[in-house]
């Protein structure tokens, strides 16, 4: 996993030596700095990604640095003050000066961690490359069903090896964290870059995918960025043809050059790409992804649904029940085994997303004590289940009538919606409804018609 680099600057050495070692456990690069001249020369020698910094010290207070740090152009990285004797003065000065956020002692572990995940994700999206740090949610693989240690020992020779990767399976199964679990396990030190679908419209796109050379604004491109890392390709067949084809150029020479730029660079990072279930058949319709699908698929992955390993879901409510407590700060509730049970019999259309989304949904709003089974089952009810992929098989007769209707409808609609091309009046032309009833199925359906065709940026 890419490693964002924390600088922890604190006097006292009890708190400096637990944070540092709760956020190497939690996978981060760590510096620590014992007072205010250790923590400028270690800020001085490379800029982190976050620096936790401490306020009052006996050399060089915390607000100095800041004040230090941000002259010019800004903080060049998110800073969260940490202070013992925190006042609404030092609190404002601090927010003047650019502090991300503030936290006073004794610290929350928890909570710390939300805001140092918090921060570091703002400075990602902040940044015009779109280049992610940090992931939102683990990398490695949740599940000890025998088809997914089948999956994770595959996953583990991939990483050994430098050729291309694809991933396919249906949308909100962990695609992009199985990526990631392969590129932790690669050993490349470079970063992973994740490939946005939303700046591949328009006459930009060639700066965007190769970077230019320009004296006054010449700035880096997503093959740039990933050098010594890996490039992420999510959901390939949503590519515009005319990215396709400026990536499959670079993948073919493996080279590339600089818009305005005379050189040319050697392309020097592992590629991984995911796809939908259905990417071949979708291939065999489109040049350009046919060409694509055919260079990324040596080494070939596929991710089950979460439908086809119901002895996970146990391990993953487990798991998610944990890790929002302690990463946002939610409180803890355990499930009841007769909750894991009714939710183990769910058959998960939206998959890992829809159970990570309902377990945080039930933190946020449920009551103390165990998640019971009734509300595990109103939850469900209030889901907005995502569509799965048209094809795919559904044991739908093991279903509830109402779950087997709904079931059906969404596929139904999906197939029909991508037929016409994302356009529901051509939808309800060839179902024959009303335009305003269709409307109200497809959001009661949880059909989004910008998302169902591929023309969204989700994973």
């Amino acid at each position: 996993m890419s490693q964002a680099h924390i600088l922890v600057v604190d006097d006292e050495p009890d708190i400096r030596d637990l944070v540092s070692e709760i956020l190497q456990d939690e996978g981060y690069r760590v510096t620590v700095a014992e007072d205010g001249e250790a923590a400028r020369a270690a800020f001085a020698r490379k800029t982190p990604d976050l620096v936790l910094l401490d306020i009052w010290m006996p050399d060089v207070d915390g607000i100095l640095l800041l004040k230090e740090w941000s002259a010019g152009t800004g903080l060049p990285c998110p800073v969260v003050v940490m202070s013992g004797h925190g006042s609404v003065e030092t609190a404002v000065e601090a927010t003047r000066l650019g502090a991300f956020d503030f936290v006073q002692k004794p610290i929350s572990l928890a909570k710390l961690l939300a805001i140092v995940s918090q921060a570091l994700a703002s400075r990602a999206s902040s940044s015009e490359t779109a280049h992610r740090l940090v992931p939102a949610f683990p990398s490695e693989p949740v599940g000890n069903s025998p088809v997914m240690q089948i999956l994770r020992s595959k996953a583990e020779q991939a990483a050994q090896h430098e050729s291309p990767v694809l991933i396919t399976g249906e949308s909100g199964n962990g695609r992009e964290a199985l990526a990631r679990f392969i590129h932790s396990r690669s050993g490349r030190k470079g970063d992973f870059v994740v490939l946005d679908h939303s700046r591949l419209e328009g006459e930009n796109v060639r700066t965007y995918l190769l970077g230019q050379d320009r004296a006054s604004d010449g700035q880096p491109g997503v093959f740039d960025l990933a050098m010594g890392g890996t490039l992420f390709l999510g959901e390939i067949q949503r590519i515009p043809p005319a990215a396709r084809r400026i990536i499959n150029q670079v993948l073919e020479s493996g080279q590339f050059a600089h818009e305005g730029g005379a050189g040319r660079r050697q392309l020097n990072c592992r590629v991984i790409a995911s796809g939908s279930a259905d990417l071949i058949d979708l291939a065999h319709r489109e040049p350009s992804l046919e060409q694509l699908y055919y260079r990324l698929n040596v080494l070939a992955l596929a991710i089950p649904s979460l439908r086809e390993r119901p002895d996970d879901v146990p391990d993953l409510v487990r798991f998610y029940a944990d890790w929002f407590p302690n990463h946002e700060g939610l409180p803890y509730r355990s499930f009841s085994v007769s909750a894991l049970n009714r939710l183990r019999n769910h058959s998960w259309p939206g998959n890992i997303r829809e159970l990570r989304n309902l377990v945080q949904r039930l933190l946020i709003l449920g009551g103390e004590g165990d998640v019971s089974v009734n509300e595990a089952e109103e939850a469900l009810r209030q889901s907005p289940a995502e569509p799965t992929t048209v094809g795919s098989h559904l044991d739908i007769f093991k279903l509830p009538l109402r779950e087997a209707r709904e079931q059906f409808e969404r596929e139904y609609l999906s197939y029909q919606l991508q037929q016409a091309s994302g356009s529901v009046g051509k939808l309800a032309e060839s179902v024959g409804m009303e335009r305003t009833h269709l409307y109200r199925k497809l959001r009661a359906l949880g059909i989004d018609p910008k998302t169902a065709t591929g023309r969204g940026t989700g994973k």
